[in-house]
């Protein structure tokens, strides 16, 4: 079975339902299974530490997630245009994976939530993608053969998949948005076989 994880840090849970969605276009390819994984909170307070695992949702993740994986979709609420501290600390602790070319060659993906409809949601999945480049990750958008790009009044671009929340008890995807993170799930799935000769 090829794994491909979904990585993502949510605080209200909008861009946790994306994931949710991202999970379900990477089960529906045969041969396929979305591994969960989120990060803790970053804390000002530097005594202050997480359990080690969440009381719910997925687990958090391990460096060896990266290298056990075949392909990544990763996630972050929008922080100023970028992605979250949260998820920006873990990367930061992947030099080991990058020195031995753990990520390289895999497929990646990308995706986001705002609360605003020009809050960020394409800078934030630029930012995300350059460590990713780093890694020498191959960056799988979403191409307007999906429909849903056409159709959308609220998230979702070319870049990867988006979440307009107007506020944080808006956590629910627009059948536009369900549509577009399936299909890059589904994408980022496929391709990913391909890369293994696996289709």
């Amino acid at each position: 079975m090829t794994e491909i994880l979904v990585l993502y840090y949510s605080r209200y849970g909008s861009t946790a339902r994306l994931a949710e969605h991202i999970a379900r276009g990477i089960n529906g390819v045969p041969g396929c299974s979305a591994r969960m994984r989120t990060v803790p909170a970053v804390s000002a307070n530097t005594e202050a530490t997480e359990p080690p695992i969440p009381d719910d949702g997925p687990p958090y993740v391990q460096n060896r997630d990266l290298a056990e994986c075949s392909g990544l979709v990763m996630g972050s609420p929008t922080r100023f245009g970028n992605m979250a501290s949260a998820l920006k600390y873990f990367l930061d602790s992947t030099g080991s994976e990058w020195l031995s070319g753990a990520l390289a060659g895999k497929p990646a993906g990308l995706f986001t939530s705002t609360s605003s409809l020009h809050g960020g949601q394409e800078t934030t999945l630029l930012t995300m993608a350059l460590p990713l480049i780093h890694h020498g990750m191959l960056l799988i958008g979403v191409p307007y053969s999906e429909t849903a790009l056409t159709t959308t009044t609220t998230g979702g671009t070319p870049y990867g998949a988006s979440h307009l929340a107007r506020d944080q008890q808006d956590t629910q995807p627009s059948d536009d948005e369900i549509a577009i993170a399936q299909h890059l799930g589904k994408r980022v799935a496929e391709i990913s076989l391909r890369l293994a000769g696996d289709e």
